[in-house]
C-alpha cells in the first residue's frame, strides 16, 4: 500500500483556488473566472493564470482569443482576488481580430456633490436671431450651475439680476 502524505499548507493552497474553467456562453463566445483565497494571492497572479489558461484553450482550437469584457476585484478586506474574462475565439486571419482593444470601464463610480465657489462672468451672451439676448437660455444655464452646486444661491441671484437688468 502506497501512502501519500500531502503537507497541510499544500491542501490549503489547493482548496483556496477556484476556477470555473472555460465555459461556452454562445457559438464562439466563452468565459472563465478565477478567485484565489490563498494568503499570498494577488489580482495580478489570478489574472495571469486566467490568461494562460485562455491562451492554452485557444491554441488547442487553432484560434486566438479576442477579449469581449473583463471584470476584476482586487484583494481587500472581505474580498479575495477575482478575475473574470469573456472572449471570442477567432481565426488569426479574421479582420475583426486585428487591433482589438478593450475600453476601460470602472467597477465603481464615486460621485461627489460639493459646493464650489466660482467667479462666473457672463460675456458674449447668446443672441437670438433678432440680436437680443436669449434670457431663457441664460437663466436656464445659471439655474443648472446652481443646482449642480457650482455656484451659490447668492451668486445665482446676482447674475440673474444682471441678466434681467435689475440692480436690487
Amino acid at each position: 500500500m502506497i501512502r501519500l502524505i500531502i503537507p497541510t499548507f499544500a491542501l490549503l493552497f489547493l482548496a483556496s483556488c477556484q476556477s470555473s474553467g472555460v465555459i461556452q456562453l454562445s457559438g464562439d463566445t466563452y468565459m472563465i473566472s478565477k478567485s484565489d483565497a490563498g494568503p499570498l494571492a494577488t489580482l495580478s497572479q489570478v489574472r495571469s493564470d486566467v490568461m494562460k489558461e485562455v491562451s492554452e484553450f485557444a491554441a488547442k482550437q487553432g484560434k486566438i482569443a479576442v477579449a469581449v469584457s473583463t471584470h476584476s476585484i482586487p484583494r481587500s478586506p472581505g474580498h479575495v482576488p477575482y478575475f473574470e474574462y469573456q472572449f471570442r475565439l477567432m481565426d488569426r486571419s479574421d479582420p475583426r481580430a486585428q487591433g482589438v482593444t478593450l475600453t476601460p470601464r470602472p467597477d465603481h463610480v464615486i460621485e461627489s456633490n460639493q459646493n464650489i465657489n466660482a467667479n462666473i462672468k457672463i460675456e458674449g451672451l447668446e443672441k437670438s436671431k433678432g440680436g437680443a439676448v436669449d434670457l431663457y437660455s441664460e437663466l436656464t444655464k445659471l439655474d443648472d450651475l446652481r443646482k449642480r452646486g457650482l455656484i451659490t444661491d447668492a451668486e445665482y441671484e446676482a447674475e440673474k439680476r444682471k441678466l434681467l437688468g435689475r440692480k436690487n
